[in-house]
């Protein structure tokens, strides 16, 4: 966890020395982004219970390596849903291979986490629903303004700083939230207790280093999403029929009708 730390950190200052290249330092920035997020899934690894560990491993692992999935993580640190039920819907939702957009859901477009990712990043053939095809240059999104800093990587800075990285650090991490297994119901009642605990045992521990601050602690109470280890991460496709009968549906609701007026 340090050496993938360390490399998010590095993106994130080298995208700040390209101010006169926007584009450049929003790739480097997501590469940032993307490397923090190994950091919370490897985390939620830890923090599985260990009868689940041999069964969910694979899958979290897949997660690890996937682009889709990272970026999904790195997104959920500032979602706040209720229970992990709700997470799942928010999960589910934000990884479907295409939806509509527009009024009444005239163009049908990819994923937009994994579309803007490499829209930024290569030259590219894009291919419209209408079957037509056109090279598409590079895409600059939003101001030449840098971001703030991600949510994940302040998280991966704080998990450092309070010791969770140490052997010991991640032992305590593992005893305290494995005692409950989030799949449905758990949500911030249960997150708070395990995450009070966690703390209490880092300092008997005496693993929680000089460079730990409040905000390393508000960070950790309040940004740090449930535990997602039972989430699907994959990319979910959209049969074509499926987005075509939405855009219908939408055509009629917005002209007033139901599809029962032929």
């Amino acid at each position: 966890m340090p050496v993938i730390l360390a490399s998010a950190e590095s993106f994130w200052t080298a995208a700040a020395s390209l101010t006169q290249a926007p584009r450049e330092a929003r790739v480097l920035e997501g590469f940032a982004e993307e490397e923090a997020a190994k950091i919370l899934i490897l985390m939620d690894l830890v923090r599985c219970p260990p009868k689940l560990v041999a069964s969910l491993s694979g899958k979290i692992v897949r997660t690890f390596y996937d682009h889709l999935g990272r970026l999904i993580y790195g997104d959920a640190q500032s979602w706040r849903p209720v229970d992990v039920a709700q997470l799942r819907d928010y999960v589910d939702n934000t990884r479907q291979g295409h939806y509509l957009e527009g009024y009444a859901g005239e163009y049908i477009v990819p994923n937009w986490s994994r579309y803007s990712r490499e829209a930024a990043m290569y030259a590219d053939i894009e291919v419209l629903d209408n079957g037509s095809a056109h090279w598409s240059e590079p895409l600059q999104f939003g101001s030449v303004r840098r971001p703030s800093e991600p949510a994940a990587l302040m998280l991966g800075k704080a998990m450092a700083a309070v010791g969770m990285f140490t052997r010991a650090g991640l032992q305590a991490v593992a005893e305290v939230w494995g005692e409950v297994e989030f799949v449905d119901t758990q949500g911030y009642t249960e997150q708070e207790k395990l995450t009070q605990a966690m703390f209490e045992r880092l300092d008997a521990a005496q693993v929680v280093t000089e460079a730990a601050s409040a905000d390393h602690v508000r960070l950790l109470r309040h940004y740090w999403q449930l535990p997602m280890y039972h989430l699907d991460f994959k990319e979910a496709a959209v049969p074509l029929e499926t987005l075509q009968a939405d855009r219908e549906a939408q055509l009629w609701a917005e002209a007033g009708y139901g599809p029962e007026y032929g």
